[in-house]
């Protein structure tokens, strides 16, 4: 159990030393492969190029993307761009990026009328620290003190622009956990596009293929079986698509696994109609926001979303509790 700020994985990204060290040094190879760590996991970066100087010149411009980022969305970080919002709830001129995937944010909010909502950061607070007590109540927060955190949670309490960034309640806080990730995978996509390559894939725990593989055949990727196997539960091909899968299993509050990171923003406590949501998309973004917002949704109204859209949905059930 974790008691990083949340919502499915911590960004902590140290996207690193230990990749740096892991590029080779000369010799063209394919595929040209960087393996480390970035936003607080294991990650890697699959390009095609003839030339190992150039693959190398991508990869360190891509991993210096993902350290920049990490000064503008890290929850964690005292001096980032996030957190000096929630600290003071307001920024004036912040960054690009962050009025940038705030935008993306209140547009998924606005689509899943509110299941996607980044001010839920009132909730994770609530919930890490009554279960850090020694005496915690496993039936999770009183109901009172829910309500009172739920009273925080709005996206549409959010004022953002190029000028300024403000949170119209004292009290709300944001974490972009639930689609940060996805913003950062689909600029290191970008710049790698820039740099002149075709055939990437870029794993930073959401995933996003351009194009595919030199010989025309799909990148492949697995999605984690939320039961606990160590097997994948289906593989999927990727062209110019995006993948990413949000799952209650990524972070346990109490022992008992009943009260988890993802949020229902309209109940206040952890979604529990799916034990993991995948969405394919074509960019890791919106792969990430929907799979977070369609983790508290019936299916339903997850397909009267994703008919509107470009996208594909994979459910996996909870099993059934003894």
């Amino acid at each position: 159990m974790t008691t990083h700020p949340t919502r499915r994985r911590f960004i902590a990204i140290s996207a690193a030393a230990v990749g740096m060290a892991a590029l080779p040094a000369a010799a063209a190879v394919s595929p040209f492969v960087w393996r480390g760590v970035a936003l607080g996991a294991r990650a890697s970066l699959t390009l095609y190029h003839p030339e190992a100087a150039k693959a190398r010149e991508g990869a360190e411009a891509a991993i210096a993307e993902v350290r920049r980022l990490e000064k503008v969305f890290s929850l964690y970080q005292a001096d980032s761009a996030l957190s000096r919002l929630n600290r003071l709830g307001v920024l004036t001129a912040p960054p690009l990026d962050l009025v940038r995937c705030l935008d993306d944010a209140i547009r998924f909010g606005t689509l899943t009328e509110g299941a996607f909502d980044v001010t839920v950061q009132p909730l994770w607070t609530l919930y890490a620290g009554h279960f850090s007590r020694p005496d915690a109540d496993p039936a999770g927060p009183p109901p009172e003190a829910i309500e009172a955190a739920r009273a925080l949670v709005d996206f549409t309490g959010i004022e953002a622009d190029e000028a300024r960034i403000a949170l119209r309640r004292s009290g709300m806080s944001i974490t972009l956990n639930g689609i940060a990730q996805g913003y950062i995978t689909d600029r290191v996509a970008e710049i790698l596009r820039g740099h002149g390559f075709e055939n990437v894939l870029v794993d930073l725990g959401e995933i996003r293929a351009l194009g595919a593989k030199p010989d025309g055949s799909p990148w492949r990727a697995g999605i984690r079986d939320p039961h606990g196997a160590s097997k994948p539960i289906r593989a999927v091909d990727l062209r110019d698509r995006a993948i990413a899968t949000s799952g209650g299993y990524g972070t346990w509050f109490d022992r008992k696994k009943r009260h988890h990171h993802l949020f229902d923003p309209k109940t206040g406590r952890s979604a529990s109609y799916w034990a993991s949501v995948s969405v394919i998309a074509k960019d890791a973004t919106t792969s990430d926001a929907l799979s977070t917002a369609f983790s508290s949704m019936p299916k339903n109204e997850i397909d009267e979303i994703s008919g509107r859209m470009d996208v594909v949905v994979l459910v996996e059930r909870p099993l059934p509790r003894s």
